[in-house]
């Protein structure tokens, strides 16, 4: 077994396109519209399906925002450096929340950006070795 995708909904869905590709460096792997349900599905990742996990956007073509509710944590995603994909996501118009910096309580160095329907993404840094 093994995870094969996160889905996030999401209201519009080239702005979140423009985030996950543009500002995180993602590939739209592929997208499929749904007429008869009135929705698009596209996944994006920074590898194919077949080996590594993806996120999937659900895009509902009648809905422009969601609750995000206070059960869903995050997205991770591991840098080389979180200090530079900081200042790479702020260069490309993203939004970072949390700076680059120890984890409080350990030594892991994290930080935080924001897409554009208010998901949190993770960059925790790759340790040396």
């Amino acid at each position: 077994m093994r995870i094969l995708h996160t889905m996030l909904r999401v209201g519009d869905l080239d702005r979140a396109l423009s985030f996950y590709v543009e500002v995180l460096g993602m590939r739209e792997l592929r997208r499929k519209d749904y007429p008869g349900g009135r929705f698009t599905n596209v996944f994006v990742g920074y590898g194919d399906e077949a080996s590594t996990a993806v996120l999937e956007l659900t895009h509902n073509w009648d809905t422009r925002t969601y609750d995000l509710g206070s059960g869903y944590g995050h997205v991770a995603i591991e840098v080389d450096d979180a200090y530079k994909a900081c200042e790479e996501v702020k260069k490309r118009g993203g939004k970072v929340t949390r700076e680059a910096g120890p984890m409080k309580h350990g030594t892991t160095v994290i930080a935080f950006v924001e897409d554009p329907d208010g998901y949190k993404v993770e960059f925790v840094q790759k340790k040396p070795g």
